[in-house]
């Protein structure tokens, strides 16, 4: 599917993104914005929201680096990520409306995120989503506060990441306290970024060492309980 653009963003004009369109069938589907990680609109971004095109699903995947790449994007992207508000969360509810205005879209959205868009995901829970995906993704200061009246949270973490360490725990303690509906999980085995799949090369080499690597059982069985989460929430 070639590339699309998304009107009414907030950083820019349009957003460039990525649009995955079920193969069989007419529509209207249940849509899912998917939200990349700090790397930006990589290969690995595009076939996640593939994948969720291939189980039914209109997927689209914004690039919010679209006003000046990564390097000029970076910091008040991640500075929207820390104080809840910026130019990114007006570009994600601009691409959330996109999709939901589609002939072919039901008008049910889901947000799914890796790292720094699992951390957006996760805000969006209560944000005009009607599930969110985030994939360990920062966990907001205040989370019983931010978190309160968020649709169904469905979270998956690495016991390995060492700069999340403890957030599964803290994220499934909050969202019990506040009686949303959620299924938060640590996977043993796996690391930071273990449902991505970067590449070959040197980056590939020093991200193993790090333990940032893909980990397929783990990632499988993230992707298993997301599309259930994902089929309960958005297709009634």
């Amino acid at each position: 599917m070639p590339d699309v653009t998304v009107p009414g963003a907030s950083s820019a004009p349009e957003l460039r993104a990525h649009l995955g369109v079920p193969p069989v069938g007419s529509g209207p589907w249940p849509g899912v914005v998917v939200l990349h990680e700090v790397f930006g609109l990589t290969v690995d971004t595009r076939q996640q929201a593939d994948r969720l095109a291939a189980a039914g699903y209109l997927a689209v995947a914004p690039d919010l680096y679209s006003a000046g790449g990564a390097v000029r994007c970076l910091r008040s992207t991640f500075r929207a990520l820390t104080s809840g508000e910026g130019n990114a969360f007006g570009d994600i509810e601009a691409t959330r409306a996109w999709l939901a205005s589609r002939d072919d879209c039901t008008g049910r959205i889901g947000v799914l995120g890796f790292c720094m868009g699992g951390g957006f995901a996760l805000l969006g829970a209560t944000r005009g989503f009607d599930a969110s995906a985030p994939n360990y993704g920062p966990l907001p200061r205040d989370a019983e506060e931010v978190l309160r009246g968020a649709c169904p949270v469905v979270a998956s973490y690495g016991r390995r990441d060492i700069g999340l360490r403890g957030a599964a725990a803290r994220l499934e303690s909050a969202l019990t306290s506040l009686g949303v509906e959620h299924d938060v999980k640590e996977y043993a085995d796996a690391g930071h970024s273990f449902l991505n799949r970067h590449g070959l090369g040197p980056l590939a080499v020093l991200e193993r060492v790090a333990g940032f690597n893909y980990h397929e059982p783990s990632a499988e069985d993230a992707w298993a309980r997301i599309l259930r989460t994902f089929e309960r929430t958005l297709l009634d």
